[in-house]
């Protein structure tokens, strides 16, 4: 079993080292630090606001290198983060909650659609197939979340979300122990690393310019310093997302999350003929620890959760080098679900980080004043919100009063984590609170959420 190398995804492409490195100074308009998606989206419509612009993108190692290349492959309508403080922070600017949350799940829904049209009209070859998302209720519990999210996915004006019983839920896909799902139409399967690296490709033939091997080490209003030499620039966006405690003076605004993933060698056609599946839809589930799901365009199952949650120090992994305890977890977890898969082989393991804040929601900002700007914190839910962060940006730098920029998490601050060793004693334990909660859940049939988690959701700043 291939571990790390970045991830499978990025293996499958032979991502990594094709760009050259900033060879000395220079000036721009826009300088873009980080060269996921959040930045290759803004560059791209920057490009389109400001035909005439010097646009600089920045990445240290390679574009996609970040969650961006090593995620589950969901572009979703998932509004990342809580909605009750989405509210809140409506409510204080004078505006209506209810429809801020109503603009913030038009805003996602209209995204996938954005990015669907994008990925045709630049002909970006990542695999996409329009399939929906199928979240699976496996005891009484999980079902009970289910029916208050489909009822509060139709409050908050998404179109489409119905549940299913366990025999529609069984006519597209076979989980052992399934109850029941919901469905929204709003999602799309991607192979993450050829997307990113799509829309490098289309920002690159519009002119702007991507440096790789590149590491900013000091962000500071019209300037970035770098290790290959000083960039000057009107504007700046930092877009490094689950990497933002890694620049000076950002070390407890954003935690880095761990989240793994396995994927299986392709499966025969005995096997997908016992588990079904043939409309390719997400896979998820209303698990406290969650597990994620694609089948993939070659026939494989892409298995993704949480494993080492943080850790400490806000330290990253290395190259997306993963410990054999959380790949063994998330085998388990894959055969569970699908005993078919138990004759498979797991092909490659590997990890990543996505940001998270300490309230568990986006921020974008940008200070008219020193020219910089930033968009992170989408707790795991990035893939379609870095292209509405990009555009939200382009808005902001536009200065222009748009329903982008009018929505909660622009402007947004969130507290700063608590220090060590309190962080990692507080994420370890948050995460051993929702496994345990699941097991509890899954062995009492119980019809109500545990009592954990409620108490867990209250401390993380989940719900």
């Amino acid at each position: 079993m291939r571990n790390g190398d970045v991830s499978f995804w990025s293996a499958a492409i032979h991502a990594g080292g094709t760009r050259p490195s900033l060879d000395g100074d220079t000036d721009v308009d826009f300088a873009i630090v980080g060269g996921g998606l959040t930045g290759l989206w803004t560059a791209y419509y920057l490009r389109r606001e400001f035909p005439d612009a010097r646009i600089l993108v920045v990445e240290s190692r390679f574009c996609g290198y970040g969650a961006s290349g090593r995620n589950g492959g969901w572009l979703s309508a998932e509004v990342p983060g809580n909605r009750a403080t989405y509210a809140g922070i409506a409510e204080a600017r004078g505006q209506d909650g209810g429809a801020a949350n109503r603009a913030l799940t038009v805003t996602m829904e209209s995204a996938v659609r954005e990015v669907a049209s994008r990925i045709s009209d630049e002909q970006i070859d990542c695999d996409a197939r329009y399939s929906g998302v199928l979240t699976v209720a496996r005891c009484p519990a999980q079902h009970d979340r289910l029916l208050h999210d489909v009822a509060a996915a139709t409050r908050w004006g998404s179109t489409g979300t119905v549940l299913l019983s366990q025999a529609e839920l069984l006519r597209r896909v076979r989980v052992a122990d399934a109850l029941s799902a919901s469905y929204s139409p709003h999602c799309i399967r991607v192979q993450p690393a050829r997307l990113t690296d799509g829309v490098a490709a289309a920002a690159e033939r519009s002119g702007i310019r991507i440096v790789e091997g590149t590491t900013v080490t000091h962000v500071e209003p019209g300037r970035l310093t770098t290790d290959r030499g000083v960039v000057r620039a009107d504007h700046i966006a930092i877009c490094v997302e689950g990497f933002t405690p890694a620049l000076p003076g950002r070390h407890r605004a954003l935690l880095p999350m761990n989240s793994s993933m396995v994927v299986t060698e392709p499966l025969d056609h005995h096997q997908w003929d016992e588990i079904g599946w043939e409309g390719a839809e997400l896979l998820g589930e209303s698990a406290h620890a969650y597990t994620y799901a694609q089948r993939t365009a070659d026939g494989r199952i892409a298995l993704g959760g949480r494993g080492v949650p943080y850790r400490y120090g806000s330290r990253t992994d290395d190259d997306g080098r993963t410990q054999p305890k959380t790949a063994g977890a998330l085998i388990r977890a894959l055969q569970e679900r699908f005993p078919s898969t138990r004759t498979a082989s797991i092909d490659h393991t590997w990890c990543g980080v996505l940001g998270v804040h300490r309230d568990w929601c986006t921020s974008i900002t940008f200070d008219e004043r020193t020219g910089i700007a930033s968009a992170a914190g989408y707790v795991g839910s990035g893939l379609t919100t870095t292209n509405v962060a990009a555009r939200t940006l382009v808005d902001l730098f536009a200065g222009r009063d748009t329903e982008l920029t009018r929505l909660p998490w622009v402007g947004h601050r969130s507290p700063k984590w608590e220090p060590e060793p309190l962080r990692y004693l507080g994420v370890a334990g948050l995460y051993a609170a929702y496994r345990l909660a699941d097991r509890l859940e899954l062995r009492s049939r119980a019809a109500r959420t545990n009592v954990i988690a409620t108490v867990a959701d209250r401390v993380s700043g989940r719900s």
